[in-house]
């Protein structure tokens, strides 16, 4: 199942300076804030962006409380080409019983459409690498 994806845009180059951002060289909020609103648009709902030391996340939580992350980063060294990745949660302690990937289809589905759609975002790759997970 395809839970990654690379692309490049302009759309989501960082606004504030380098001493503002997460680490140096680490940038994504501008990105998760539209993905947040874009997903809003179509029916699915996330949290407000949140950060940690390699990038920014949005929480998803399905009907039967499957937690996922959307993680969302530039790639290393660049500041229009960005990663977005699928990071299942676990359900029990030490990571046991994580989510599946595929009842997080909606998410994905939504994200596959916004990213298309847009015409400022190309060369877009999905892949099936599990970052993070």
């Amino acid at each position: 199942m395809e839970i990654s994806v690379e692309f490049e845009s302009d759309l989501f180059t960082p606004f504030l300076p380098e001493d503002s951002q997460v680490n140096p060289q680490v940038y994504g909020a501008e990105l998760t804030y539209w993905l947040s609103k874009k997903l809003a648009e179509k029916g699915v709902i996330t949290t407000y962006p949140n950060n940690e030391d390699w990038g920014w996340f949005l929480e998803y939580f399905t009907d039967t409380d499957d937690e996922y992350w959307l993680c969302c980063s530039n790639i290393e060294g660049a500041n229009n080409k960005w990663l977005c990745y699928l990071n299942p949660k676990a359900k029990k302690l030490f990571g046991r019983e994580k989510a599946k990937p595929e009842n997080a289809k909606p998410l994905l589905d939504a994200l596959k459409s916004i990213l298309s759609e847009e015409p400022n975002i190309t060369n877009i790759v999905w892949g099936e690498e599990k970052y993070g997970a």
